[in-house]
């Protein structure tokens, strides 16, 4: 007999048996959100045949007859019997039990019920994030997730927006978690131009598609990814078909917003009167004892020798230049979905539009985004599918915030000049500095994306139990940035001057894996994942700067006559990658999870191109023990701890390389040394502990999480500055090491049941951060430094100890317990602290028949900020001639006064130079979000063919509780020109940062 014989023989035995039963196929999902189980034990009642679902919830199984049942169990879910009654496809819903944690969690290469898990996994669900007014989904999630700080850097629309997971662990690398769609990283670093602040990717994501948003924390949840886990990671999933009838969603939202808070400055009056006194003593007279021809001899030379006009004026002009920031700000957006599909086939495709107008002039966004998400079963073990994902993004931006045609700059000039020319109409051009409403007729600056997501996918079940699944993702974005100031401009004159860049960032990844589920024993359960993972990044940056425009009408690059600067990049990335996990559990109470990935990247060079980076955790749940199954009040006990080590790259792609540069010398090409080679340069890492319990109790009507962590980051890469003679700037070192450590407390109850129904969410996350060893003395930023035995970005500087009552000069502390009014004479001593000691959220649900009210409190509790703009805007009128906040109105007058503002004394500089006294408490509690909604009943809509009709309202931002001076405690401005090394050390500054929008929208969603 030969081979081909045999095996047609095998196949024909094989054939004659399976032909003696029926196959039986399907889908288990969960009642509560659509997802799919893995795992689930599927039994043919009365024989010991069964198999178990897939990591897609899929399972296949050849029963005895056509009148066989099947028994579905899955911990956490109501066990279920159902006939097969001669169905070869039977899709399942279970229903979860009330009585155990069955929330299914998202962990990277697969899913888990959340009572298994032995990591730290935070969740938020797409129906917590959607239809909130925000424009990128970080703000949407802020405060939902404990021991996650999200702070947005202004009140700007598009820009970036600062992620950190259990505190900040690196100076010189990036700090911003691992962010996965769908299985596949995807580019979220910033993409603009230095010469204005950093951009958001993310913003390009449309959340209306978010099924799901996990936030992978502790070291055994995060290692499968290994050098990316750092800094945590955020997956996210799109939503997927579901079998049945077609379902179509619609919503539409309308509203508008405005500032949070408004500062004010001082009015016509108020600014005559305080710089006339300023004046005065800068003239060497005393405001005290000045006769009306002083007044009348500081107002002349106000207004004739510095140029500020309306000072001898009796008609005064009262100019609020704060208003004129700011613009009426509408909202739209429209989204459309459909969802379904049949046994084979299920598709989810989506599509919205967004118009959101900032609060500042000149600040708008728009975005279109279109999706398709496609599942087949080409057979019985083949299922293949994908996603594409395709949006375009708008933002007409402002100038950055040290610029004075920034709009929030306007606060600076006088309230007594004329915001426009009374004959032309125009906005005024001889104002004492340069007027952005010129700026804002007269200039533009755009950036435009085109993005685009897609995934393939192909699961194939090898064997009962065995699936190899093979991921490919593309994630390709164009971005343009035009820039044009016309001749009107500060900057443009006399011919106008354009700017534009072009970046085409490529990202693409693949992954292939195998996973085996093995859960049919009720004494032993197992999951093993082993595969592999590739990423490949390159990105191509092109930009030039002309002047020389015919018209302003024609303002494209082709236009201009002489080309001012031009420049180009080209740079890539890859890192290659291997990793398993196996999860073990024993008779449904011992937990166990091993875990470990090796990575290499291009980043590093020969010596120390592959990281190794493992983890281990155990639980033990301690309510399925039989000393506690008589426990009346306890429904649910775990305990769980882990440890792992997880890893990090530097931001730059060739920090371990000498570069070379090409250079144009008198017009002659030629190359230039650019950077030192680091060849030992090896992988930052980060060695996580993290001992956890996980609650419920009276049937888990209140359910919960406590978390201690300890995350100790050695070899950290850093950037270190070389002496100037060395002819280089900086070289890239494994130097230092840093620390975090904190709690995590997460409550969820249900308060109220019935028809009157009341739940509550709660968490708070305590993170202490420490810079243990730099070798050597302080990185400056100032105020901001690296010091070694403070946080990350600790503010330092003098100290401000109040006024001198006798002569109104500026007091600082003299660092041995006394004051001095020489502030070159005063010491630099630890002012303030910009991370916080704890943030978190509060949130509570009511639902009443159709009526339903969610009311959402986010809080940060213990941080400073340091207002660098308070030099400028409350210096006493002892700088230039910057209109003043109110409180400056209370500055020392006269011998005897008490208070914290010093004397009025132009040009002097008195108490403006940089100190404590311009930082300020930056705690606050914010009504983050308020919505009240009505759903009709079915039958009230059921005639005109709807299946559900639902109206509400949402306020973002309503209520700010804050003891900040500023316009807004949220700030993190980080300026332009900026390295990795500032983007980390530079927080909690305040530079004319514009305050978060305060908005109300009014929406309607129809199902049909």
């Amino acid at each position: 007999m030969n081979f081909y014989n045999f095996l047609s023989l095998i196949l024909l035995c094989l054939w004659s048996f399976m032909a003696q039963g029926q196959t039986v196929s399907g889908k288990v999902t969960s009642s509560e959100d659509g997802s799919a189980l893995p795992g689930v034990n599927i039994i043919e009642q009365g024989t010991t045949n069964g198999t178990v679902t897939n990591m897609d919830g899929d399972f296949r199984l050849n029963v005895s007859s056509d009148d066989a049942i099947l028994v579905f169990s899955f911990i956490g879910f109501l066990q279920k019997e159902v006939p097969v009654n001669g169905q070869s496809q039977i899709n399942i819903v279970l229903e979860p039990d009330t009585k155990q944690l069955s929330e299914v969690i998202v962990t990277g290469y697969g899913t888990q019920l959340k009572q298994d898990l032995t990591g730290n996994i935070a969740k938020v669900s797409g129906e917590e994030v959607q239809n909130v007014p925000v424009p990128s989904f970080e703000s949407a999630i802020q405060g939902r997730a404990p021991g996650v700080f999200i702070e947005a850097g202004n009140g700007k629309l598009g820009e970036a927006i600062k992620v950190r997971v259990r505190g900040s662990s690196s100076i010189s690398a990036s700090n911003q978690p691992l962010y996965v769609i769908d299985g596949i990283p995807i580019t979220s670093e910033d993409q603009g131009t230095n010469i204005n602040q950093p951009t958001n990717p993310l913003v390009d994501l449309n959340f209306n598609d978010v099924a799901s948003i996990e936030v992978l924390k502790d070291a055994s949840a995060a290692a499968i990814y290994g050098s990316r886990a750092a800094n945590g990671v955020i997956i996210i999933t799109t939503k997927r078909g579901e079998t049945g009838k077609t379902q179509i969603n619609a919503g539409y939202q309308y509203g508008f917003s405005k500032p949070t808070r408004k500062i004010g400055f001082l009015n016509a009056t108020e600014y005559r009167e305080l710089y006339t006194e300023a004046t005065l003593r800068f003239l060497g007279v005393d405001p005290v004892t000045a006769t009306p021809q002083d007044r009348i001899d500081a107002a002349d030379f106000l207004e004739n020798d510095v140029g500020i006009s309306g000072f001898l004026s009796d008609s005064v002009t009262n100019t609020n230049w704060e208003d004129l920031a700011f613009q009426d700000a509408p909202y739209n957006q429209f989204n459309i979905s459909a969802q379904g599909g049949d046994e084979k086939t299920q598709f989810y495709t989506g599509l919205t539009w967004l118009d959101q107008t900032g609060i500042l002039i000149g600040n708008e966004l728009s975005k279109i985004s279109g999706r398709i998400n496609l599942d087949h079963h080409a057979t019985e073990k083949l299922q293949f599918g994908g996603g594409l994902n395709v949006v375009r993004t708008v933002n007409d931006r402002v100038n950055n915030d040290n610029a004075f045609a920034t709009p929030m700059q306007l606060v600076a000039l006088s309230p007594i000049d004329p915001a426009y020319d009374a004959e032309t109409g125009e906005p005024n051009p001889n104002t004492i500095y340069y007027n952005g409403l010129i700026e804002r007729k007269h200039a533009f600056f755009t950036t435009t994306v085109w993005r685009t997501f897609g995934n393939l996918y192909g699961a194939y079940e090898v064997l009962p139990g065995l699936t190899f699944r093979s991921e490919f993702g593309l994630d390709v974005l164009n971005q343009n940035e035009e820039q044009y100031q016309g001749r009107e401009t500060q900057d443009g004159a006399p011919l106008g001057v354009g700017f534009s860049r072009v970046n085409q960032v490529i990202n693409y990844n693949t992954n292939n894996y195998f996973n085996y589920q093995n859960m049919n024993s009720d004494v032993h359960s197992i999951g093993i994942d082993v595969g592999m993972s590739f990423q490949s990044s390159q990105n191509n940056i092109t930009s030039v700067q002309a002047k020389g425009f015919p018209d302003d009408r024609l303002n494209t690059i082709v236009s201009a006559t002489e080309t001012v600067a031009f420049g180009s990049s080209e740079e890539a990335f890859t890192f290659l990658s291997y990793f398993l996990r196996a999860n073990y559990k024993f008779q449904n109470k011992y937990l166990l999870t091993l875990s470990s990935r090796v990575d290499a990247s291009s980043k590093f060079g020969e010596n120390n191109r592959y990281g190794f980076f493992p983890a281990v955790s155990a639980g033990w749940i301690l309510s399925e023990e039989s000393f506690l199954q008589n426990a009346s009040l306890l429904s649910f006990l775990k305990l769980r701890a882990s440890y792992g080590i997880t890893g990090n790259a530097p931001a730059s792609n060739f920090s371990s390389l000498g570069l070379f540069e090409g250079v144009n010398y008198a017009g002659t090409s030629g190359l230039g040394t650019f950077a030192l080679p680091s060849p030992d340069l090896k992988w930052e890492t980060t060695a996580q502990t993290d001992v956890g319990i996980d609650f419920g109790f009276f049937d888990d009507r209140l359910t919960g999480e406590v978390d201690y962590y300890y995350k100790h980051t050695t070899d950290l890469l850093l950037s270190k500055t070389l002496p100037l003679t060395s002819g280089y700037t900086s070289i890239f070192k494994n130097i230092g090491s840093m620390e975090n450590k904190g709690i995590e407390v997460a409550l969820n109850s249900q308060n109220l049941v019935g028809e009157f129904t009341w739940s509550s969410s709660f968490n708070i996350a305590f993170n202490r951060n420490k810079v243990l060893d730099i070798e050597g003395s302080d990185i400056i930023a100032e105020p901001n430094r690296v010091r070694e035995g403070e946080p990350l970005g600790v503010f330092v500087t003098r100290k401000y100890a109040g006024v001198d009552p006798q002569t109104g000069d500026a007091l600082y502390d003299d660092g041995e317990g006394g004051t001095t009014s020489d502030y070159n004479a005063a010491p630099n001593l630890v002012i303030g602290n910009p991370n916080p000691d704890f943030v978190g959220g509060f949130t509570n649900d009511f639902m009443y028949q159709g009526f339903d009210l969610s009311v959402f409190f986010q809080f940060v509790y213990g941080n400073q900020v340091y207002n660098d703009g308070g030099r400028f805007q409350s210096n006493n009128a002892s700088g230039f001639f910057d209109n003043q906040t109110k409180d400056q109105m209370r500055r020392w007058q006269k011998p005897g006064d008490i208070t914290d503002v010093p004397r009025a004394d132009l040009l002097s500089d008195v108490g403006t130079q940089t100190s404590s006294r311009y930082m300020s408490d930056a705690s606050y509690l914010r009504l983050k979000t308020v919505t009240l909604g009505y759903n009709f009943a079915s039958g009230l809509i059921e005639n005109v063919n709807l299946r559900s009709l639902r109206l509400f309202v949402t306020v973002q931002n309503l209520l700010t509780f804050t003891d900040y001076k500023g316009w807004d405690p949220e700030v993190n401005y980080l300026g332009t020109g900026r390295t990795q090394t500032n983007v980390n050390l530079i927080q909690g500054i305040d530079f004319y940062t514009a305050p978060q929008a305060r908005t109300f929208t009014f929406g309607v969603n129809v199902g049909l």
